[in-house]
């Protein structure tokens, strides 16, 4: 592991207190339980919040 290894799982508790609307918003994922499908999810997810949440 690296220490700069990101947890989006706390983005999206986060995420969801902070900005419930938002978060409804948010595309579901297929939860195929496959490592890497979850991996891709994960940062397909990582994005859409960056594009949605973390704007400039």
């Amino acid at each position: 592991l690296h220490y700069r290894n990101i947890d989006v799982s706390s983005i999206k508790e986060l995420v969801k207190r902070w900005y419930p609307d938002v978060y409804a918003r948010k595309p579901q994922k297929e939860n195929t339980h496959r490592a890497l499908n979850d991996i891709y999810e994960s940062i397909e997810e990582l994005n859409w919040y960056k594009k949605n949440i973390f704007i400039p």
